[in-house]
């Protein structure tokens, strides 16, 4: 009997310890789930504020205190704004820059990142760091040497300026990027290639290539996200109405003294849904790609 009525109190006691760091790491969790939420939202603004001003009326645009869905929507908006302008002809050009320029990067950032990891040669650590030190370069004081040279060689208001620099490596952090994740791939791959006769090519293009897909696709998104939404490069090289890309389409929303907010906002948000389609179609490369670079290096 004695047993009986102590040995439960024995067994309640190391239950009650357990419970209260299970109940702590709870209310830290739902803390941690109520900040990030909180700041979901905050970042969401901007977006939020898009759609709602896409879907009021002109007059309803400045109403106060704002009205996040309005009583009236304008579902018109949208296809008002995409036949405003030709933004499927904008939205043509920009897809053939973008394919040009991820093309061009994967294929020269990738080559120049394979010399970095994988060879070995006298000054490649130095010829790394000056590579490097060319992300800390303002783009706007290259900005006047590089107008002058592509307008001696005719290629003002034309694609060439915007897709041309991309096939000869010219994003540093790209050929960082692909380097590090070269790095994380075992070397002992390239040495047993080589035993078999391989070239340095076919070891490049046959074995690390298919192996970094991640980082190439990370590549290829931040190439494509950077392409669609460029602004100040397009706004300088192209004087030709037919060569707009969709950012440059957008701008045109913008008179003097006037600006049709609405159909602003709905074309921005219409021209935004590709990037973010894109995202979410390849996040779990794209989470992979990033993750792997800061392995090694």
């Amino acid at each position: 009997m004695g047993l009986s009525t102590v040995t439960p109190a024995r067994h309640a006691e190391p239950r009650r310890l357990l419970r209260g760091p299970a109940v702590a790491n709870r209310a830290r969790r739902l803390s941690l789930h109520i900040v990030l939420i909180a700041g979901s939202l905050l970042f969401l603004m901007p977006f939020i504020w898009a759609v709602s001003t896409s879907l009021k009326s002109s007059s309803d645009v400045f109403v106060f205190p704002p009205q996040f869905i309005p009583e009236d929507i304008q579902w018109h908006n949208y296809p008002d704004a995409m036949t405003a302008l030709p933004f499927g002809r904008y939205a043509v050009n920009t897809l053939f820059l973008a394919t040009a320029r991820i093309i061009g990067n994967l294929l020269s950032c990738s080559l120049v990142a394979f010399a970095f990891a994988r060879l070995r040669w006298k000054g490649r650590d130095a010829v790394f760091f000056i590579v490097l030190a060319t992300m800390m370069i303002p783009e706007e004081v290259t900005l006047i040497p590089q107008y002058i040279i592509y307008s001696k060689l005719g290629w003002v208001n034309t694609y060439l300026p915007l897709t041309v620099p991309s096939f000869f490596a010219g994003s540093a952090f790209y050929v960082f990027l692909l380097r590090q994740f070269f790095l994380t791939i075992p070397k002992e791959l390239d040495d047993a290639a080589r035993v078999d006769g391989a070239s340095y090519f076919q070891v490049y293009w046959r074995i690390i290539m298919p192996l970094s897909t991640p980082a190439l696709i990370t590549i290829g998104i931040f190439t494509f996200q950077n392409s669609w939404n460029a602004f100040f490069g397009p706004l300088i090289y192209l004087q030709d109405r037919s060569l707009y890309t969709v950012s440059l389409g957008l701008s045109l929303f913008q008179e003097q003294y006037y600006t049709d907010w609405t159909l602003l906002m709905a074309a921005s948000v219409a021209i935004m849904l590709p990037t973010l389609i894109v995202f979410f179609l390849l996040q779990r490369r794209f989470i992979e790609g990033v993750t792997f670079t800061g392995l090694k290096g």
